[in-house]
């Protein structure tokens, strides 16, 4: 429907979608009964805006490189003023949106994991978030515990989100073709209200326990743990982080604070 004339930048890690129908299946993750607004991130040449304007006509897109705003301005006046030319990392989101949105993009892989942190800066304002990820990074995402790919970004996101890994997308979908499997993923918002303990605690316990996650949480835990060694006789602590889940790490945090 659109002639390309933007360039993708490698210092922007842009990979841009060229196949319309995986663009179609990605903007379908949204839902359109909840009434609520969308804001895509990076649209781009705009792939997935076209399919994302058909189902989310007040949709917002930020978009950081000049040159694919220049092309989105010309091409897709349906969007009108609302293309906002910055970098979503450093946006104030509240300003962009009174009440509650959903968040989409075929996301620049060299900050994807930022932008997930900054959803969960605004998680009380967005209940959905999907799109186009590295397929490691997705898989870190949605794994479980005990799996290898379970990590610091697992338990952070997981305890505020339910995670779906949708599908896997190859290389050969995007121009230029990046070295690695992509997969779509989404986060629903879940129903807890209070996470139990002090988030900045239990941000510390996390990270903490995972920079050492061969070890136990006996060794990778001592500075949190200092001397008291009655509490490092307990059980949890013969353990590895990986094997914790996210409310085993609440009582974690609560335990040692």
């Amino acid at each position: 429907m659109y002639r390309r004339k933007v360039r993708p930048k490698k210092s922007l890690g842009q990979h841009f979608l060229k196949d319309l129908s995986v663009a179609e299946r990605i903007a379908d993750i949204l839902p359109t009964d909840n009434g609520l607004p969308a804001l895509e991130i990076g649209p781009g040449a705009g792939v997935l805006t076209q399919f994302l304007l058909r189902s989310h006509p007040d949709l917002k897109v930020v978009e950081l490189d000049r040159e694919s705003a220049t092309f989105l301005h010309a091409n897709f006046p349906a969007l009108r003023d609302r293309i906002v030319e910055a970098d979503f990392l450093k946006l104030d989101l509240h300003g962009l949106f009174p009440e509650k949105f959903m968040v989409i993009g075929n996301y620049p892989y060299n900050i994807s994991s930022q932008i997930f942190f900054k959803v969960l800066e605004y998680k009380d304002m967005i209940p959905i978030c999907g799109g186009m990820v590295q397929k490691e990074v997705a898989e870190r995402l949605a794994s479980k515990p005990g799996k290898k790919a379970y990590g610091i970004i697992s338990v952070l996101l997981q305890a505020w989100y339910d995670i779906e890994y949708l599908f896997t997308v190859g290389p050969e979908v995007f121009d230029p073709p990046p070295k690695v499997q992509s997969a779509v993923i989404r986060l629903t918002r879940n129903s807890r209200t209070a996470l139990g303990c002090d988030e900045n605690r239990f941000r510390t316990v996390v990270k903490t326990a995972f920079n050492q996650r061969r070890k136990t949480l006996r060794n990778s835990l001592k500075l949190l743990l200092e001397d008291r060694t009655d509490l490092a006789a307990q059980p949890i602590f013969d353990r590895r982080p990986e094997q914790l889940s996210v409310e085993e790490f609440v009582g974690l945090t609560e335990m040692i604070f």
